[in-house]
């Protein structure tokens, strides 16, 4: 649904001197797929969007969303994308029902149809009641709510939301994060910005990380950290003190961390290791309490590969 090569955006300054905003992005996003794409301030990410978008035309590269050329179809993509920016631009003069009948009117949406789906879009999002209030009366979690529906009630094929759930309390963030999941099962293609990196993991089949304009790692949570993070991270906790047997536990494991009871180690082949390792703490009468993996988050992928300034290949 998005096929991106090559993407590049430069912008010329007032100096003369250009900056490249993104460099050589390549990006593709099924139907049915959702895509978070990650990255600090001025990472590119939100240029990156609005050239998908056929806001902005690429500098160089090439980019088909929806089976349509964002330069030479720039109609025809934003026809099918529904876009939703962290700064929304709402008509707060306006209220939320005629603000979504002009954007229905605006995408060509029949009368009957946009009323419905504004009806239907508000309830889930738990808006229904505030159809009739001016929107300069809402909360910034409302007006963010709002754009979101503004962003479906054409039923794109594509949907490019940037901090969907930004200023949302916990249980408006739930329901925005189950509509997406919703849009999904019906074959959208879906790319998410945000620096939400346990909603981002939640909620995406595959993450990209980008920096400096550029994308330096691509694939789901779970291969980037293995690829990043290493071996699954178990750890081990007996009934009692270890007393003297991690540089025995040393020959069967890549031992991380020890503490008196416990210890935290590393094994390409936990199905094999770990049976091994209870069998052999049995015959030592050594009683243990758990066996477990320990958790290991996308936060962990993040920041090693944006502080650390590390780059994974595709494949590596």
């Amino acid at each position: 649904m998005i096929e991106a090569w090559g993407l590049t955006k430069t912008f010329s300054v007032s100096a003369g001197v250009p900056i490249t905003a993104v460099q050589g992005v390549d990006l593709q996003v099924a139907p049915g797929e959702v895509l978070a794409l990650l990255g600090p301030n001025g990472a590119g990410k939100t240029t990156t969007v609005r050239m998908l978008a056929a806001i902005l035309q690429p500098t160089q590269g090439h980019a088909i969303v929806a089976g349509f050329d964002v330069v030479k179809n720039a109609i025809d993509v934003r026809q099918r994308v529904g876009v939703l920016t962290e700064m929304p631009g709402l008509y707060e003069r306006m209220k939320a029902r005629d603000y979504l009948a002009f954007f229905g009117q605006l995408y060509c949406v029949p009368d009957d149809e946009h009323r419905r789906r504004s009806e239907d879009l508000m309830q889930r999002l738990g808006m229904l009641g505030a159809m009739d209030a001016r929107i300069g009366t809402y909360s910034k979690g409302m007006k963010q709510k709002l754009a979101l529906v503004r962003s479906m009630l054409h039923g794109p094929l594509v949907l490019l939301l940037d901090e969907p759930t930004s200023a949302m309390d916990p249980h408006s963030a739930r329901l925005v994060r189950d509509s997406i999941t919703e849009l999904r099962d019906n074959r959208r293609a879906i790319v998410i910005c945000t620096h939400n990196l346990s909603e981002a993991e939640a909620l995406a089949d595959r993450i990209a990380v980008i920096r400096r304009g550029r994308i330096i790692a691509l694939g789901t949570p779970q291969e980037l950290k293995q690829r990043l993070l290493g071996a699954p991270l178990m750890e081990l906790r007996l009934t009692t003190a270890l007393d003297g047997l991690e540089p025995e536990l040393r020959r069967f494991v890549d031992v991380e961390e020890v503490g008196l009871d416990w210890l935290r180690y590393r094994t390409d082949t936990p199905r094999e290791t770990n049976p091994h390792l209870l069998h052999w703490l049995a015959e030592k009468g050594r009683d243990v309490i758990t066996l477990s993996p320990v958790p290991q988050s996308l936060e962990q992928v993040y920041l090693r590969l944006v502080e650390a300034d590390v780059e994974v290949p595709p494949g590596d």
